[in-house]
């Protein structure tokens, strides 16, 4: 392939029109190919006979130019894009591929992709949980998977089913944590600016493969347009990974899987080589590599899906002693009664206006007040940084003056706090967002924590409690942050494997990687009343041309459609959608009952053999 800048290959070849499709390529590869009925355009699955295996195939579908001959098609929003009941066949079509003989059946992926419908149509059948579960699927099914980018993979509609033992990607082909213009949107405001959104997402399949986000690197034709030739260069590879698959046992590679998501955001070198290395390296670094000159961060707000100035109520001065209800510092109003709350009131009910309800983000210091016996929490890891994790010449001169502009925010050092604690006197481990530290952005360290908090409850013998607050993902750290839900997931399956209780709790706002990872995934899942619960925030949607009606996509508006869950399981598999909305003042309460509940039936912790002389502690 011709030598072209970033910019370039995304215009003129990842997203060129007459650039071969999946359907392209399976046609070419796979004569005899069973076609499944599938719920949309944009999603092809069925089944073949490949080297004498049985192969499933998976692929998401692009629209081709033919397909925009109507004025419907040419309105459609979603072409490309994965809905919900997409999702829903893909786990029905996993379910069944199980069925087979392991040995061999094997899950071939084709992605291309803007990234997972955003509409209110699969915001409200849960589109996020559908991401949470099928990443989990992958990452626990018991057969052989393989998956290649073949032209632009899209955020976590990507990544739901690119969690393979093998993942390839296109020399020319794109994966990022959202797509360029949604990048461009929340970052800088502004939709067009392209070129400094991929100079901030390092999609390129080179780059994935040092960060071991991808395996392997398939050469396009010189013209991408020409489809033999194409699909000619995915045969071999396809023709090597079975190979290369089949000479490994499945729970070999079940492990793999696992230990590969834990080392997801952890990239630092140690040793006297490394440090020999940086020394050397680090002088021509500084003097070469210069970001886009044109490239700023527009304000602290700008990196999350959900402006981290969402629900902040307070006051400038700390010796207010009044709170004007629904009024944020800013002195915008956000809605509420209007009426003066005592200070001093306000803090004692959580944020909440004890007049009519309407509560205000509430920090993970309130959180712990809220949640905890008094004294009883003891903070985990405090000290983490991005600092311990990545290296020097990834964290850029923009990503540091955002972290520094996030000091004295909070009280905590980054987005996630996580802690061991007391309920009613259950001890458990506690993972909780900091939404006044980055909006609550799921990064490297956010993961990291998260995965050492269920490492903890593990060695302990402890119930795990997390609180989600968040409003997407740590843009500025690229792919990275996009691959801590596969981290967080995988930190929740090996709870689930040990038989320990997961309570997940869904705060004001509950948006982005979180609420499409770890929060997904509770044995229970309470939300506070009028939580935003969503995958894509309202303002990226509607940037999107999306119709927004945020009241469908609140707490109460999913707890009610969580009670028809039970009237089509058959649709949402093992989702179950949210089991109680509680106001903040009862939300320890309702945990505690839940904790009581798992012990008196005997799910969760098993009492330990202690030396004599050492007191047994309850949970």
């Amino acid at each position: 392939m011709a030598k072209l800048d970033l910019v370039e290959i995304f215009k003129k070849r990842t997203r060129h029109p007459y650039r071969p499709r999946a359907s392209d390529i399976i046609e070419k590869l796979f004569p005899g190919f069973e076609y499944f009925d599938t719920p949309s355009d944009s999603l092809i699955v069925g089944v073949c006979d490949f080297m004498e295996k049985n192969l499933y195939v998976i692929a998401q579908q692009k629209p081709k130019p033919d397909d925009f001959k109507t004025k419907g098609a040419l309105e459609k929003l979603n072409w490309g894009m994965l809905t919900s009941d997409d999702h829903s066949f893909i786990l029905s079509t996993l379910n069944k591929a199980r069925t087979g003989d392991q040995e061999r059946t094997y899950v071939f992926c084709i992605i291309d992709t803007y990234g997972a419908d955003i509409s209110m149509y699969s915001a409200q059948r849960f589109q996020a949980f559908f991401i949470a579960h099928l990443i989990r699927e992958f990452l626990t099914l018991p057969l052989r998977t393989i998956s290649l980018i073949l032209g632009e993979g899209g955020s976590g509609g990507a990544l739901a089913i690119q969690v393979t033992d093998i993942r390839a990607q296109m020399d020319d082909a794109l994966y990022a944590t959202a797509p360029p213009e949604s990048m461009a949107s929340i970052v800088f405001r502004d939709p067009t600016r392209v070129n400094d959104a991929l100079a901030i997402l390092k999609p390129t399949a080179r780059e994935l493969k040092a960060l071991g986000v991808i395996d392997r690197i398939v050469p396009s034709p010189e013209d991408v347009t020409d489809c033999h030739a194409m699909a000619q260069n995915v045969e071999q590879f396809l023709i090597r990974a079975v190979k290369d698959l089949s000479r490994s046992r499945i729970k070999r590679l079940l492990k793999k899987r696992e230990m590969r998501a834990k080392q997801y955001g952890v990239y630092k070198r140690s040793g006297p080589l490394y440090d020999l290395k940086r020394y050397i390296e680090k002088p021509l670094k500084k003097a070469f590599r210069k970001p886009p000159p044109d490239i700023k961060i527009v304000n602290y707000s700008s990196l999350t899906e959900v402006a981290d100035h969402y629900g902040d109520i307070r006051p400038e001065e700390p010796e207010t002693e009044y709170v004007e209800c629904g009024v944020t510092a800013g002195g915008k109003r956000r809605g509420g009664c209007g009426k003066l709350i005592p200070l001093k009131r306000f803090l004692e009910n959580f944020n909440v206006c004890p007049e009519c309800g309407f509560s205000y983000t509430l920090d993970a210091t309130g959180w712990i007040d809220c949640l905890t016996d008094p004294g009883s929490f003891h903070e985990l890891h405090r000290n983490l940084t991005v600092d311990q994790l990545l290296e020097e010449d990834t964290i850029t001169h923009y990503y540091r003056d955002f972290l520094a502009r996030q000091q004295g925010r909070s009280h905590f050092k980054e987005s996630l706090v996580v802690g061991s604690a007391r309920i009613h006197h259950f001890r458990v481990v506690l993972a909780i967002s900091e939404f006044y530290f980055c909006g609550g952005s799921m990064g490297v360290v956010f993961g990291e924590k998260f995965r050492r908090a269920v490492d903890y409850a593990i060695q302990e013998n402890l119930p795990f409690v997390s609180l989600c607050c968040s409003g997407g993902a740590r843009l500025y750290e690229g792919i990275s942050a996009l691959m801590q839900m596969v981290k967080t997931i995988e930190s929740v399956n090996r709870l689930k494997r040990h038989g320990l209780p997961y309570i997940s709790i869904l705060a004001d706002p509950a948006t982005g990687g979180a609420i499409a990872s770890y929060a997904a995934l509770g044995d229970i899942i309470i939300a506070e009343p009028n939580a935003l619960v969503i995958f894509a925030g309202p303002r990226v949607m509607a940037a999107r041309g999306f119709e927004v009606q945020e009241e469908l996509v609140r707490s109460h508006s999913l707890h009610r459609i969580s009670k028809e869950i039970y009237k089509n399981l058959g649709y949402y598999h093992n989702i179950r959608g949210i089991q109680e909305v509680c106001e903040r003042k009862e939300m320890k309460y309702a945990v505690a009952k839940y904790l009581d509940l798992c012990r008196r039936i005997g799910y969760g912790p098993k009492r330990m053999r202690r030396k004599p002389g050492r007191k047994s502690l309850l949970f």
